[in-house]
């Protein structure tokens, strides 16, 4: 399951959005280190597609894929020395598969914030330096190792010294680790590594509603701190307040409620999007009279791949999947008329999932 660890500065909003998005009662306070333990949640992931494909099968449920969100306790400053409850932070943040990190964008007198301004392009900056620092105690040590191993010229041990070597002078310049790039004989070494400015980061800029469909002069200043680093990550505008008050309507409330605000997605829904995009993930479906349900799989995965993600044992017996687009098996109507018009393939094991593909496994046990 994906994991996605929202992080940040106390009182910028994090748990007030993990609470809306998984209903899970983390607690929210105006004081810093409100969260000491990870919350954790599990979400669906909202795709329109599932009921299109569940009007022509009639399952007797719906399965979407889901997210699991991890709260985290607050950063601050020298948190990778030890300060507030950085220990605890960076051992919970290594776990996760993707960092979503919640900035304040938004001015409100009544909120308190840590560093005492409202300042998105500094709290980054703290967070990542934190982060970096973390990242270089860490790989300094192991260098220290992997030289003393590297004397006696066991290979591993060698590419082992060259690899760390990089990230270390890397880090040391105050550049985060995802900017170097393994071979392909280092890159089992490199994600063992674990390394914290590896992960894939999503920014969740929380603005007040007034601001949620267009922005403000504090996300412009995120957004041009990120182009001039250089760093390709994505910003999602959101209302931590407003995720609270829509997680309390009725579904068929909500989207008017988002449409009076000039928007026509939740938080949720581009969080999730983003994520996806970010790990290059995607969907795909099975649909039977039990169930329709999303998978998700790495943009890439061939058919087997796409089979062990249901059950391990439909990897190793794989023989081959029965195959139709989305867009045809909504269009014919399900299965019978895309087998009758010639739509649903046979595929083996050298094809390649696309995103909405309707799949159905045939595998020896």
């Amino acid at each position: 399951m994906l994991s996605l660890g929202i992080v940040g500065l106390p009182n910028v909003g994090k748990s007030t959005l993990f609470n809306a998005l998984t209903s899970a009662g983390a607690l929210v306070a105006n004081y810093p280190f409100a969260t000491i333990e990870p919350n954790t949640g599990v979400v669906e992931v909202p795709d329109s597609r599932l009921a299109a494909i569940a009007s022509f099968v009639h399952p007797q449920r719906i399965l979407p894929a889901t997210v699991q969100f991890v709260d985290i306790a607050g950063l601050v400053k020298g948190a990778s020395e030890g300060e507030g409850l950085g220990n605890q932070f960076l051992a919970n943040i290594r776990e996760v598969d993707a960092i979503v990190q919640v900035v304040r964008c938004f001015d409100d007198d009544d909120i308190q914030h840590v560093m005492g301004s409202v300042d998105p392009v500094r709290d980054r900056n703290v967070i990542n330096t934190e982060l970096a620092l973390a990242d270089l105690a860490s790989m300094e040590k192991r260098l220290d190792k992997a030289q003393r191993a590297a004397r006696t010229g066991e290979p591993q041990a060698k590419l082992e010294k060259a690899l760390l070597e990089r990230i270390v002078a890397a880090l040391s310049d105050g550049i985060m680790a995802r900017t170097v790039v393994p071979s392909d004989d280092e890159l089992p070494l490199f994600r063992s590594f674990g390394l914290l400015t590896a992960k894939p980061t999503l920014y969740a800029a929380n603005v007040h509603e007034d601001d949620l469909s267009t922005g403000n002069a504090h996300v412009e200043r995120l957004r041009a701190a990120l182009a001039a680093d250089g760093e390709p990550a994505e910003i999602v505008i959101f209302s931590a307040k407003v995720e609270a008050e829509l997680a309390e309507l009725a579904v068929d409330d909500r989207a008017a409620f988002l449409d009076a605000l000039g928007v026509h997605e939740s938080g949720l829904d581009r969080l999730a999007r983003a994520a996806y995009h970010l790990l290059g993930l995607q969907s795909y479906f099975t649909a039977g009279e039990k169930e329709v349900r999303a998978w998700t799989v790495h943009r890439g995965a061939r058919a087997p791949e796409a089979a062990g993600v249901i059950h391990s044992d439909f990897e190793k017996g794989f023989i081959r999947a029965e195959t139709v687009s989305y867009d045809d098996f909504v269009r014919l109507g399900g299965w019978k008329p895309a087998r009758e018009q010639g739509l649903a393939r046979a595929e083996g094991k050298e094809y390649v999932v696309q995103d909405g593909d309707v799949m159905l496994f045939r595998f020896n046990t």
